[in-house]
């Protein structure tokens, strides 16, 4: 079966709200520094007043990677679940506008549209909270099972782990792209989620229900529990059939499997202005590359050519051509 989509991705439809903000600002709120945490609509409305000037941009973890996909020239296409007020209507504009197809029926009554509030420190990192909102109405009538099997790679956020409807839909869509023999990628997203998840998501990886998984050097310790990066990058190329993709910040990636370990630079960026997003672009730029069947080298050059776009400014989409810009880097 020929594929309508190189990726299609499952994951929250979030509008960001991002702000500067001191470190003493983060201690004064009681907010764990580079974290995310999930707020309510009372303590979203608080952070949001002491926030200073802001800057908002459509956002949400996996809609990001769908839109990096989208800037590197692949065929795209996003489920995530918004309100139809006025954040949800920009929301849909967005990345509509991005070239991402977006068919997820909006809600008509419950809780507003999803928001992060982020708080952005001057080394970069990013605090979010995050008010989930119609993310949770997300569920398994939402799952278009055509458009999931036209799919070479079906792409899910960790986050997804905490509705419990988001939940369900993840299993949904992950058994009818298994049962069309593609591939199944999961994001952990957070070492924080991870720690609410973990026998999780190690369950998800060794019964096979996931064929990649994607994680920064915090969140895999999280998952095997120990501070030692060698310790856990063996862990994870014990798990049978599993390729995973760890990013190290300026240390860059590795690419692991239990047949090699691809190790991969950073690609270099003048000044590092905010660090939200630049997991999820490095994912673009490697499922970009990894559904043309590039090598695990060149996907991870691609990936971090588009992190390093992203954290050069304020907002997790692309403000560049990614693809023009890999051509302009010899990768494409």
């Amino acid at each position: 079966m020929s594929a309508t989509y190189d990726v299609l991705g499952i994951g929250n439809a979030i509008v960001d709200v991002l702000a500067r903000a001191e470190d003493s600002d983060l201690a004064a709120a009681g907010l764990h520094k580079g974290a995310m945490q999930l707020v309510d609509e009372a303590k979203a409305a608080e952070i949001y007043a002491a926030m200073g000037p802001t800057t908002v941009v459509s956002g949400g973890s996996a809609a990001n990677t769908m839109a990096g996909l989208a800037s590197l020239g692949r065929k795209a296409a996003f489920v995530g679940k918004v309100k139809s007020d006025a954040p949800g209507q920009e929301f849909a504009h967005d990345i509509r506008k991005a070239g991402v197809a977006f068919d997820t029926a909006a809600a008509e009554s419950g809780a507003a549209t999803a928001r992060c509030l982020i708080l952005v420190t001057p080394d970069g990192q990013r605090t979010m909270n995050t008010f989930l909102g119609a993310c949770q109405a997300l569920g398994p009538r939402d799952i278009d099972e055509a458009a999931v099997a036209a799919a070479k790679v079906l792409y899910m956020e960790g986050y997804l782990w905490d509705p419990p409807g988001a939940k369900e839909a993840f299993l949904k869509a992950a058994k009818v792209s298994r049962a069309k023999g593609r591939k199944v990628a999961l994001s952990l997203s957070d070492s924080f989620c991870v720690d609410r998840y973990r026998d999780e998501f190690l369950s998800l990886i060794r019964d096979g229900v996931v064929d990649i998984v994607f994680a920064n050097e915090s969140e895999l310790h999280s998952l095997y529990q120990t501070a030692d990066f060698d310790t856990a990058l063996a862990a994870l190329r014990a798990e049978k059939s599993l390729l995973g993709v760890v990013t190290r910040s300026e240390k860059g990636c590795v690419v692991a499997s239990a047949a090699e370990v691809v190790s991969a630079p950073a690609f270099p960026v003048e000044a590092v202005v905010d660090t939200t997003g630049a997991g999820d672009l490095f994912a673009a730029g490697f499922l970009a590359g990894y559904t043309q069947d590039l090598s695990y080298g060149k996907c991870a050059a691609l990936g971090a050519l588009a992190a390093a776009e992203v954290i050069s400014h304020f907002g997790a989409r692309p403000q560049k051509d990614l693809l023009q810009l890999a051509k302009d880097n010899g990768l494409l």
